[in-house]
């Protein structure tokens, strides 16, 4: 017993590690590119964001593996810490049905790998943005009304048939892990590549927002992230998700004539 609750703990401290290694590395890269908490540029930021991707010199922003890098570890810094009730929940199965440590790693490899793969996806469409003269460097939006469309779009997204099913599932996760049962670490994995894919499909509008205020913004990493995480909460998670909606396209609303003055 003193044995699988020492297995359980150094579990969860590697998994919580994780979360805060994230978060520091994300810092540490705020800090070298000269942006303040709100994801706005110093003065070497602003150089940085104003440069031309074609330019014939190395800019890492620019670029598929450092821009992927970033989001992958993105990732981890705001996902991991929403994924807390997943995986509660199927400890419960450990100790009620024939869950294992092995399949808890698994669903959490699952699901990270799903997230690794958005990672991809939004890598590449940073880099057609940029390119296409939609956003700077940093992944700031260079017009009022592209990031006024991105806030009405994500905000009516949240009164979605899509939304509502993928938030189900992901504020119930038990009841995805009864109907998906699979033992042992593949078993794990399968079942934690199911909720990464419902989870993606839930939350993948407050990664787009990143595009709003800049994707390297630790304050939009940190609200978003409380958001997620508020979702996801059994108590609570039902009652936010359309009123963030509201707020979500009021805000779009709102953003040009604030912008106008």
């Amino acid at each position: 017993m003193t044995t699988i609750l020492n297995i359980r703990s150094m579990l969860w401290l590697a998994f919580f590690a994780a979360i805060i290694l994230a978060w520091a590395m994300m810092y540490m890269m705020a800090v070298d590119m000269d942006l303040d908490l709100f994801g706005r540029p110093g003065e070497m930021g602003a150089r940085m964001a104003a440069m031309d991707p074609r330019m014939p010199m190395d800019m890492p922003m620019a670029r598929f593996g450092p821009l992927f890098s970033m989001w992958a570890i993105m990732m981890a810094a705001m996902m991991f810490p929403t994924l807390v009730p997943t995986l509660r929940s199927y400890e419960d199965l450990i100790n009620n049905a024939d869950g294992s440590r092995a399949g808890w790693i698994g669903v959490l490899a699952g699901y990270f790998v799903v997230w690794v793969a958005f990672a991809a996806v939004i890598t590449g469409v940073q880099l057609a943005l940029l390119y296409g003269g939609v956003v700077d460097m940093l992944g700031i939006a260079k017009s009022v009304w592209v990031s006024s469309a991105l806030l009405i779009v994500v905000g009516l997204f949240q009164f979605t048939r899509i939304k509502e099913v993928c938030h189900g599932v992901c504020h119930a996760p038990m009841m995805y892990f009864l109907g998906h049962w699979k033992t042992g670490f593949r078993g794990g994995l399968r079942m934690g590549l199911g909720l990464g894919a419902f989870c993606v499909g839930c939350c993948w509008g407050f990664m787009a927002l990143g595009f709003v205020g800049g994707v390297m913004s630790l304050l939009w990493m940190g609200l978003a992230t409380l958001f997620m995480i508020f979702e996801k909460l059994p108590s609570v998670g039902h009652l936010v998700t359309k009123p963030l909606g509201v707020l979500l396209v009021f805000g779009g609303i709102a953003l040009p004539v604030w912008a106008a003055f």
